[in-house]
C-alpha cells in the first residue's frame, strides 16, 4: 500500500513539473480541445458521429497539442 501511495505520488509530481515546462499555447490548445470534445456529445444527442463542422475547429486545435497528449484524444472516425 505504501508503495502505491508512493508511485501515485511520484507520477502526479512529474505530472505537474511537465505542466510547468508546457507554454501557454499548448495550455490553451487543450483545454479549447477539451471543450470542444465535450460540447459536441451535448448537442448531438440522438446521433453518435459529428459532422465536418465539428470536426474541423477539433482537428486544427489538436495539431496545436504535443503529440503525447494528441494520442489521448477521442479519436472520431
Amino acid at each position: 500500500m505504501f508503495l502505491r501511495l508512493l508511485y501515485l505520488l511520484t507520477v502526479r509530481l512529474f505530472g505537474w513539473l511537465t505542466l510547468l515546462a508546457r507554454g501557454d499555447t499548448s495550455k490553451e490548445a487543450e483545454i479549447l480541445v477539451l471543450r470542444h470534445e465535450v460540447a459536441v456529445p451535448r448537442r448531438q444527442v440522438s446521433r453518435r458521429q459529428p459532422d465536418g463542422a465539428d470536426r474541423a475547429p477539433l482537428a486544427a486545435l489538436a495539431r496545436l497539442l504535443p503529440t503525447r497528449l494528441r494520442l489521448h484524444r477521442a479519436a472520431w472516425s
